[in-house]
């Protein structure tokens, strides 16, 4: 079988990182318009470290095909991005003197497993963050966050591993033209 020079790529939306990316933005952005003023700077640095999430992994994906050194830059951007939104969300909770819920709590265990289905959606967690106060929507917040930086930790160590494995582009070009000649 040939290898191909250009494997398949940019299937993002089949990324479970993404998925949960995008809830993680949605939930963010109503948690903004929901309890923080119009106007603070702090709804514009939250929506856009959760975008920045959601879209590096989206443009990573993209560009798997042709570089492998920018998938990964791109998807550690993602996890940086989810990580400074963590942040946010802590200093919203420590700044209110609001609890951040144990891991093993009744509250974070129920979210963990909402969240770790693989199509959890927004409309998942929806009434939750229409319906209860802003430190508990911060808590499910940082619940899912954690979610998708581990996925996204895991989707470094893969992608470290395929390319000690298999190489980038550059390899697979060198590859597919050394067979070329040996046929030829």
């Amino acid at each position: 079988m040939k290898e191909r020079l250009l494997p398949p790529h940019g299937n993002y939306r089949q990324l479970i990182s993404y998925r949960k990316a995008e809830v993680v933005y949605d939930l963010t952005f109503r948690f903004c318009e929901r309890f923080l003023k119009k106007g603070d700077r702090t709804v514009d640095q939250m929506v856009q470290a959760a975008r920045s999430g959601k879209q590096n992994i989206l443009e990573g994906s993209r560009a798997s095909g042709t570089s492998k050194e920018t998938e990964m830059k791109l998807t550690n951007v993602a996890r940086a991005s989810l990580e400074e939104l963590l942040a946010d969300y802590e200093d919203f909770l420590r700044t209110r003197k609001a609890p951040i819920w144990a891991k093993d709590s009744v509250e974070a265990t129920y979210v963990r497993r909402l969240g770790a289905r693989p199509a959890a959606m927004y409309g998942d967690f929806r009434e939750f963050v229409e319906t209860r106060p802003g430190p508990v929507v911060a808590n499910i917040a940082l619940c899912l966050i954690h979610q998708t930086n581990y996925l996204l930790d895991q989707q470094l160590r893969r992608m470290e591993e395929d390319f000690r494995e298999q190489g980038g582009v550059r390899e697979r070009m060198a590859r597919v033209r050394t067979e070329v000649r040996k046929r030829g």
